[in-house]
């Protein structure tokens, strides 16, 4: 039998573990909400900080006394020491529970005074008329969605600017190397590995500045405005205060002036961030796509790429190496995509003053920054960074390939050309020989004009 201790909230009694820090709110949501993923740790962090911060404004603002302040810091504090998992233990509920997050908000004010409890039972500090103070859960679970996003996109554009490095070096390695390029999924003209490699590079770079333009919006807090925008029962002064230590804290410019309505009513900001990421996790499809189909083979697909072997690829056949890395982040891509459709139709039901899906809109969008944050940092490290190509494989398809008479075209004309290179095809013959045994074109003029680096416009 679990040793229980009796506690009591507005509905009456309930029976609590007797070692755990939550109270009587939490331990009804445990019960009434067991399904799904626990609430992110991230966003419990942020909570804590925000109380902490809280504690700090209501001080200043003398609408709480100096002593219960200081406690309430110091029991945060000892609760932001502690490890992922000891800090588990005290924060069980779950993501699907009610839609404006307050049981968690609940869960914090709850642990945070039985810690502070146990520091100082001198001092009574209760969860909603201390820890809460000045604060709803509309106004403050928003607050630390927005908090807890903007830093993981920092986090994601550590992680986008580590493939960019590390794709960039093979882009420059491998810049004078020639291979066919691939139009329609059929044979075009040719360019080389670097040059492929820089569409990437570029397609990247274009999804951190859409990330930057865009994270800026998640700067704007909802602090202030309590239960409906209002700012009933808050400080004045307090949602600035608040928004200030949070900026010195996570060293990004958190701002309180801001429309209460919209930050509780509506996250358009977190809609349209993550539509950005999910932007970044379509490019991230294509080229993990393109590195497992070059790499395909070794010897019976395309055999242009070398990808490292870094665990056995079947166990059923000896040998064989797959692209592991490039299917975790394709698989990481598919969840966020499917993660958008989540934020698009949450954050759309917003009803009069407030938005009833804020757990699952926050914990989708970590989901996300999470998936991509560890997929694309495996891809780069595991997979890019030991990427090489085949270069012979790749000039025999050059040489094989029919399109590289384009470059017979502003010499001989288009349709000749076609002629050339549909005649090489019925014969089975190379392109050169084709030219030749046509008589529009000597051995020597070929040479000359189908120079499969020249085409490509590389420097040589």
């Amino acid at each position: 039998m679990v040793k229980t201790r009796i506690e009591s909230d507005t509905l009456g009694e309930v029976a609590i573990p007797a070692d755990a820090l939550w109270g009587a709110q939490t331990e009804r949501s445990r019960h009434n909400f067991p399904t799904g993923a626990k609430m992110p740790l991230a966003l419990i962090k942020t909570l804590l900080q925000l109380k902490r911060a809280a504690a700090v404004a209501n001080r200043e603002a003398n609408a709480l006394s100096a002593k219960k302040a200081d406690l309430i810091v110091k029991a945060v504090d000892e609760l932001l020491a502690l490890d992922d998992d000891a800090l588990r233990q005290d924060f069980p509920l779950v993501v699907y529970q009610t839609g404006s997050g307050t049981q968690t908000n609940m869960n914090v004010n709850e642990v945070v005074a039985h810690m502070a409890a146990k520091l100082d039972d001198s001092v009574a500090i209760l969860p909603n008329d201390d820890v809460n103070h000045g604060q709803s859960s509309n106004d403050i679970f928003p607050t630390a969605m927005n908090i807890t996003a903007a830093v993981a996109v920092q986090d994601l554009l550590q992680a986008t600017q580590h493939l960019i490095d590390e794709l960039t070096t093979k882009q420059d390695q491998y810049m004078q190397t020639v291979k066919i390029g691939r139009t329609h999924l059929q044979d075009a003209t040719p360019l080389t590995f670097g040059q492929e490699v820089s569409g990437w590079v570029a397609m990247l770079v274009h999804d951190q500045d859409y990330l930057k333009t865009l994270a800026p919006t998640l700067n704007e807090l909802a602090i202030g405005g309590t239960a409906v925008g209002t700012g009933l029962n808050a400080a004045p002064g307090f949602a600035d205060a608040i928004a200030e230590q949070m900026a010195d804290r996570y060293q990004l410019p958190f701002t309180a002036e801001t429309n209460k309505f919209a930050g509780l009513a509506a996250h358009s900001g977190l809609n349209v961030v993550h539509g950005a990421i999910k932007t970044l996790a379509s490019d991230l499809m294509k080229i993990a796509n393109d590195v497992r189909f070059l790499a395909s083979g070794p010897r019976a697909g395309y055999g242009e790429l070398n990808i490292p072997a870094n665990e056995p690829g079947s166990s059923i056949m000896p040998g064989k190496v797959n692209p592991t890395q490039a299917e975790a982040l394709t698989m990481a891509a598919v969840r966020v995509m499917g993660n958008d459709v989540v934020v698009n139709v949450a954050a759309s039901q917003g009803n009069f003053e407030m938005n009833v899906y804020k757990p699952v809109i926050i914990d989708a969008f970590l989901e996300s920054v999470t998936l991509l944050n560890g997929t694309m940092t495996g891809f780069a490290d595991k997979l890019i960074a030991g990427l090489t190509v085949n270069a012979e494989r790749m000039q025999t398809l050059v040489d094989q390939s029919l399109m590289t008479v384009t470059a017979l075209s502003p010499h001989i004309g288009y349709h000749d050309s076609a002629e050339i290179a549909q005649q090489a095809e019925r014969d089975g013959v190379t392109l050169r020989e084709a030219a030749v045994k046509s008589g529009k074109v000597t051995a020597a003029q070929f040479d000359a004009w189908v120079d499969p680096l020249a085409m490509t416009n590389v420097q040589k």
